[in-house]
């Protein structure tokens, strides 16, 4: 499944429209956003957490009752967690999406 180019941006709710991590982080968005399972894709905000640095990384975490996904993104000392609306109906269904998209950001990234 190929991204499709702006994807994310029709997607997209919230009030935030900034995505950390750059090109990586809009690449990694409109791949996740382009997912048949996610619904829309709302940024939160950028927050920092501490000293420490890094590079881009990207990784979606475990999925709440109704299967909705966090998608949190760190870059350096910011952090930025996305909530990604899924079609998924319960916990069950949701970690087969995370675990779908995870496998799809780790490819691209090449982790």
């Amino acid at each position: 499944m190929s991204p499709q180019p702006d994807s994310w941006k029709s997607k997209r709710g919230g009030i935030h429209t900034t995505i950390i991590g750059d090109r990586k982080g809009r690449k990694i968005a409109s791949l996740v956003s382009s997912h048949e399972s996610v619904k829309k894709i709302v940024p939160g905000i950028i927050q920092s957490k501490g000293p420490s640095g890094g590079s881009f990384r990207a990784k979606v975490l475990r999925p709440d009752a109704r299967g909705n996904l966090r998608l949190l993104f760190t870059q350096g000392t910011s952090f930025q967690e996305i909530i990604l609306v899924t079609t998924a109906a319960d916990l069950a269904e949701g970690e087969a999406v995370s675990d779908e998209l995870n496998a799809l950001i780790e490819k691209e990234l090449g982790e």
